[in-house]
């Protein structure tokens, strides 16, 4: 899995299409990212206010790593057809 993403909103598309993948309800993310089920629902809304200490716990517990690479030149609105 390969995915891009430039805001919270597609962050959190990401983190529940990976919990859906695993198999996993929300409270058993949180449980394994040691966190509360509400967290991950914050998450996966898009919640602007998301500490990314708490967004790399939750990686973490899907198994998924962040990266920094150049920004590629497709627009913003391009990249949300995506999801």
């Amino acid at each position: 899995m390969a995915d891009l993403a430039r805001n919270p909103k597609q962050i959190g598309n990401i983190v529940q299409r990976a919990r859906k993948k695993r198999d996993l309800n929300q409270t058993e993310l949180g449980n394994l990212a040691g966190l509360r089920q509400e967290t991950i629902s914050l998450i996966e809304t898009g919640n602007p206010a998301t500490k990314l200490e708490t967004i790399l716990a939750v990686l973490a517990a899907l198994d998924l790593e962040f990266r920094i690479v150049p920004r590629s030149k497709a627009h913003a609105d391009d990249i949300e057809d995506i999801f």
